[in-house]
Parts: structure tokens; sequence; C-alpha cells
């Protein structure tokens, strides 16, 4: 009896350890396609596939409130680029206003998309609400 128990124990430590490392496999993927974020609104996501340009990045703050200017680009087409925005936005308590423009407590988003070369750039800026 004793012989048996030790191999039902062997064999569900075995079957637990391919599991485990299944589960680790079947997560690698997700964990190299983590979201990214501007470097400067730490709650403004770049969809998938763009890259900030560093050296396109302006932040301040003023007692008004911050002011950011961010760009971004990738081989992503610029329509699946707008609708994570349109998509995004709303989630993270941005609100579309009619001139296209999206805001949230006291600032005010611009989002912009232009077709570059095999893909897209998008301006991002942020000022206080009212400054435009």
């Amino acid at each position: 009896m004793s012989d048996l128990m030790l191999l039902c124990t062997i064999t569900f430590r075995r079957g637990a350890g391919i599991i485990l490392v299944l589960l680790l496999v079947l997560s690698a993927p997700r964990v190299a396609q983590a979201t990214a974020f501007l470097a400067d609104v730490d709650d403004l996501p770049l969809a998938p596939g763009l890259i900030e340009d560093a050296g396109s990045r302006m932040a301040f703050d003023k007692p008004g409130g911050r002011i950011v200017q961010a760009l971004a680009s990738g081989p992503v087409a610029p329509a699946a680029v707008r609708t994570f925005y349109t998509e995004t936005l709303p989630e993270l308590g941005w609100q579309l206003g009619p001139s296209g423009s999206w805001t949230r407590g006291s600032e005010m988003l611009s989002v912009s998309f232009e077709s570059a070369s095999g893909g897209v750039v998008v301006r991002f800026a942020i000022a206080p609400a009212g400054t435009r």
C-alpha cells in the first residue's frame, strides 16, 4: 500500500510541475506585451505598437495645472490607434468633447493622428481646460 501512495505522490508532483511550467510558458508573452505609458503621464497608455519619442517630450507644472506634450509613433494603422484611444480613454475617466478634445477634471487632452510611411505618428497634448 505504501508503494502505491509513493507512486501517486510522485505522479501528482510531476503533473503539478508540468502544469506550473505550462502556466509560466503561456504567461510569458503577456508579460512581454505589458502596456507602456507616456513617460510624463503615468495613466495615459501607449497604443500597442507605439513607441514614445523621448526627444519630443515636454512637461511642466504651473499654478493652473500641468502642461504636457509628447509624440509617439509606430508601424500601426492610424485607424487601429484611433480605435484604441476611443475605447480606452473613457475607461480612464476622459470624456470626449464636441471639439474632438478629451476632458477629465480640470485638464484637456488633445490626441492627433498623422499617417507616416508604414505607420502613424500620434501627438498628445495636455493642458488645463479652458487654456486653448
